[in-house]
């Protein structure tokens, strides 16, 4: 018996590991008697045994009663996850005997991010990008129109017209890097990467561009006695692209002639934790939950005058979701502003 047992559960493990959706086998209790590694995934490790009910919080999932129903055979509803990826999940029941269901978890989390990702990238260009269209069409009728105006004129219409053409431009590389990480933000990276070489990158880069001339960054690696790499599950180029933000920031928002500190830390041997420090005007406490939503600016004449496009950290936020990584800011008005991102660690 026991013999048959295990060679049931092995031929479940195998058929779950093929199945991209989730795979429950309940008992009539509601207890998890099987669940596959998508699954796990979905509603975390360690299901078995566990009631489902725990798990999948739903008015609409009630084994007992659906079991004790002969009409209804099959059921489906759709789910959302109370967590960071608010993933949605479209869940089917099946009665397999009076005591036993499955229950197939498919996830509807990519198609309802296209469908946001639509909406939003049609409301952000319609109305982002009519404010330089407008002044751009504003310039050109006036150049085209009036045959007597003088050269320096020209030449200072056409710097405003090649700047807010820049300006376009950034919005929509901007526009379009959301539009990928939001999309994607489920999705957690297939790849390792050591936390330190993106960051030393970015360093680096802006050394050599000049950017950072005024503003040292000074890296401070508190794990160099560590035994243990710093290894996370990471994109090489999204990393790289959270670093170069925050460090542009800090280097723009901070007052000239000030360091930039990035320091690293191990707290414990889960996570580690890299903090971005600057000195400048700070944020006021009022807007630190708003930094990272689109197009949220603090001071927008100031934003506009650096190139910001207000997309920057909401970018960040959403690289950082996909990464399984925490975003905490605090500042001190006329001190320091401070980000601090934890990663989970893994071993190599």
């Amino acid at each position: 018996m026991s013999q048959n047992i295990d060679k049931l559960n092995n031929a479940l493990n195998q058929i779950g590991d093929l199945m991209d959706d989730g795979f429950l086998l309940v008992d009539k209790h509601g207890n998890i008697q099987f669940a596959n590694s998508s699954a796990e995934e979905f509603l975390g490790k360690e299901l078995s045994r566990r009631n489902v009910t725990e798990v999948i919080k739903s008015k609409d999932l009630n084994i007992s009663r659906f079991l004790k129903t002969d009409k209804e055979i099959d059921k489906e509803f759709s789910f959302q996850m109370d967590d960071d990826l608010k993933r949605s999940l479209s869940i089917k029941i099946k009665k397999l005997s009076n005591e036993l269901v499955v229950i197939l978890l498919l996830d509807m989390t990519l198609q309802r991010n296209l469908e946001k990702v639509r909406r939003d990238f049609v409301s952000n260009v319609s109305h982002e990008l009519r404010s330089p269209l407008t002044i751009l069409v504003g310039f050109i009728e006036t150049l085209l129109s009036d045959k007597a105006i003088d050269i320096k004129s020209r030449h200072k219409f056409l710097k405003i017209m090649d700047e807010e053409a820049k300006r376009m431009n950034r919005l929509i590389d901007d526009i379009l890097s959301l539009s990928k990480v939001e999309t994607e933000e489920h999705i957690t990276p297939s790849t390792s990467i050591s936390i330190l070489d993106p960051i030393k990158s970015v360093i680096s880069s802006l050394d050599e561009s000049g950017l950072s001339k005024n503003n040292k960054i000074s890296l401070v690696d508190k794990t160099l006695n560590e035994d243990r790499p710093l290894y996370i599950i990471g994109n090489y180029d999204e990393i790289t692209q959270v670093f170069t933000n925050l460090f542009e920031n800090a280097i723009k928002y901070g007052f000239e002639k000030s360091d930039i500190f990035v320091n690293i830390t191990k707290p414990n041997g889960k996570e580690v934790v890299v903090e971005v420090i600057n000195e400048g005007e700070g944020i006021p406490t009022k807007y630190l939950e708003r930094l990272t939503e689109r197009f949220f600016r603090v001071d927008k004449a100031r934003s506009r005058k650096i190139g910001g496009t207000g997309l920057g950290l909401a970018i960040v936020k959403h690289i950082l979701i996909r990464h399984r990584a925490s975003l905490t800011i605090d500042s001190e008005l006329n001190k320091k502003t401070s980000f601090k991102i934890k990663f989970p660690l893994i071993k190599h």
